[in-house]
């Protein structure tokens, strides 16, 4: 960790800097997911505690985007992207994004395993734990495959969801960590080839600054390969449907699609938009609808709307 910002103090934080460390558009990817694979779990979860475990799980995820932005606050300094966050910004100190930081995971780590389940607790706080100091302080300053193993930090949310229902660990929930595992690498990648000015000004190895774009380009094709199958592989082992592994199929199908135009860099005439551009913004749709299906396809199952 560096020095911190002597501009950090210029400002008081309000509630919404506070707001604003933990990352809430990530938080959104983080809830839904989460939700999705609780409601895709067999079982039943009574309504207050469902409410409960998908609070601590955005607690959580809230505090190590918070313990990350503490980290990181040096580095979102000099980047276009981040620059105006509230620690680079001048609008808080980082003794007090540290210290939000370790209390919202203290919280909601411990309100989880009093609340739902001591198991769901520990795979909380090792994802905190991952976030923050795996990936944040390991990883991302000494590697281009920081991303890649980082992924797993993103991941982990719909296996919390289904264990809070069910209460242990199967295929079906692990399937679906290395859904979003799998699904990291090409999604950040189309990110970083176009702010990878940003990522090699700040120092940071992200694929595109060591390896260069042609390479970063074909692995993000080669992973899109590979997620094809595993998307579908729920429906393979008789976890879901044939309603998700159609829908896997198509919306996977479409992933591969955009990737191989990313990896030949190729763009429609007149469209205005790079390829890495329309696959960035695909891939966050194609994550709500893939897990959006899980929980139809379950739902179709029950009211025999399948078989």
């Amino acid at each position: 960790m560096t020095t911190a910002n002597p501009q950090a103090l210029m400002m008081p934080a309000d509630w919404r800097d506070f707001f604003a460390l933990t990352k809430p558009g990530v938080m959104r990817l983080v809830i839904f997911t989460a939700l999705c694979g609780m409601l895709a779990a067999p079982g039943t979860i009574h309504p207050v505690l469902a409410f409960t475990a998908i609070l601590c799980i955005a607690v959580g995820a809230g505090g190590a985007a918070a313990l990350n932005q503490w980290w990181e606050a040096d580095i979102d300094a000099v980047m276009k992207r981040t620059a105006k966050r509230p620690i680079p910004g001048g609008r808080m100190d980082r003794t007090s994004a540290r210290d939000f930081g370790f209390a919202l995971s203290g919280i909601s780590v411990m309100t989880m395993g009093l609340a739902i389940s001591w198991l769901a607790a520990v795979i909380l706080a090792f994802s905190i734990f991952y976030y923050a100091y795996l990936y944040t302080v390991w990883l991302k300053p000494r590697t281009p495959q920081n991303i890649v193993i980082g992924g797993g930090a993103g991941a982990f949310p719909p296996l919390i969801g289904w264990i809070a229902v069910t209460g242990h660990i199967t295929w079906m929930p692990v399937l679906l960590f290395l859904i979003i595992f799998m699904w990291t690498p090409p999604h950040f990648w189309a990110l970083a080839l176009f702010v990878q000015i940003d990522y090699s000004k700040a120092g940071i190895p992200m694929m595109p600054v060591v390896a260069g774009e042609r390479s970063t380009r074909w692995q993000i094709l080669a992973y899109a390969a590979v997620l094809l199958p595993l998307s579908m592989t729920p429906w393979f082992i008789g976890g879901t449907g044939r309603l998700y592994g159609l829908a896997a199929f198509l919306l996977s199908g479409m992933f591969l699609w955009l990737s191989f135009k990313v990896g030949l860099r190729t763009a429609s005439p007149g469209d205005g938009m790079k390829p890495e551009k329309r696959l960035f913004a695909y891939s966050i749709f194609y994550l709500f609808i893939l897990f959006a299906m899980l929980v139809v396809d379950r739902y179709a199952t029950i009211f025999g709307l399948q078989a």
